[in-house]
C-alpha cells in the first residue's frame, strides 16, 4: 500500500438492491480498509456513552422521515429533530459525524451511506461513489434477500429511499443520487457485482 492508499476514504452512496453493501466490502479487501456501515453506530456508541440498541432506534429514525420528508434540504444549523425518544437526531447526527472522522483519521475506510462523503468533504483521498441499477435488478435482488414477493420489495425500496433521500437531503444540503456530487456512478447491473468492484477499484488507483 502507498502512501495515498494509506489515506483512502471510500465513501458510498446506494439505491436500495444496487448492492452497494457487497460492492463496499469487496473494495475494503481490495484496499485492506476497515469497513463501515452499520458498524459506525458501534463506534459511535463506544465514544459517547451511550447504548447501541439506543442508537439504531434513532438511525435515520422513522420520525425523521414522517416529520421532514417535505422540509428543503441544509436546515440542519437552524433546526433540531428530536426523536419520541427525546433524543435529538441533531445530535444523533453530530455522535455519528464524530465517529466518522474518528475512523477516517485511523487508516484507509470504506463508509458506505451516513452521509459520509458530506462529513469528510474536506479530505482530500476521498473517492465518493454512488452504485444505482435498474429498478427490476434491485427488485430482484431485495426479494430474494427478503424472501418476499416482487410487490413486496418494490415497497420496501420505496419506502428506504425516500427516508433516505430526505435523511441525506437535509443534513447536507444536496440532493442524494446527484450525479454532479460524485466522482462516479455505476450501474451494478451492467457488470455485475464483482465487476463492478474491480472497475471501481481500478478507477480509484487511477484517480488517485
Amino acid at each position: 500500500m502507498n502512501n495515498t492508499t494509506s489515506h483512502l476514504i471510500i465513501n458510498i452512496g446506494r439505491q436500495l438492491g444496487s448492492g452497494g453493501h457487497d460492492i463496499g466490502h469487496l473494495l475494503a479487501e481490495r484496499f485492506s480498509a476497515r469497513y463501515f456501515d452499520r458498524e459506525i453506530l458501534n463506534l459511535a456508541a463506544r465514544e459517547s456513552g451511550l447504548s447501541e440498541r439506543f442508537l439504531e432506534q434513532n438511525d435515520e429514525s422513522k420520525s425523521f422521515f414522517r416529520t421532514f420528508m417535505h422540509i428543503p434540504g441544509g436546515l440542519a444549523s437552524t433546526m433540531s429533530v428530536t426523536s419520541r425518544q427525546g433524543f435529538s437526531q441533531d445530535s444523533f447526527f453530530q455522535l455519528q459525524s464524530d465517529a466518522i472522522r474518528h475512523a477516517a483519521e485511523e487508516g484507509p475506510c470504506v463508509f458506505v451511506g451516513r452521509c459520509a462523503d458530506y462529513v469528510l468533504r474536506d479530505i482530500p483521498t476521498c473517492v465518493n461513489i454512488f452504485v444505482t441499477a435498474p429498478l427490476s435488478f434491485r427488485i430482484d435482488r431485495v426479494a430474494h434477500q427478503h424472501g418476499c414477493t416482487p410487490d413486496e420489495a418494490r415497497r420496501i425500496i420505496e419506502k428506504g429511499e425516500s427516508r433516505r433521500a430526505a435523511y441525506y437531503n437535509y443534513y447536507t444540503g444536496k440532493h442524494w443520487g446527484d450525479a454532479s456530487g460524485y466522482h462516479l456512478c455505476l450501474d451494478s447491473s451492467v457488470l455485475g457485482i464483482e465487476g463492478s468492484a474491480q472497475f471501481i477499484a481500478q478507477f480509484i488507483e487511477q484517480k488517485l
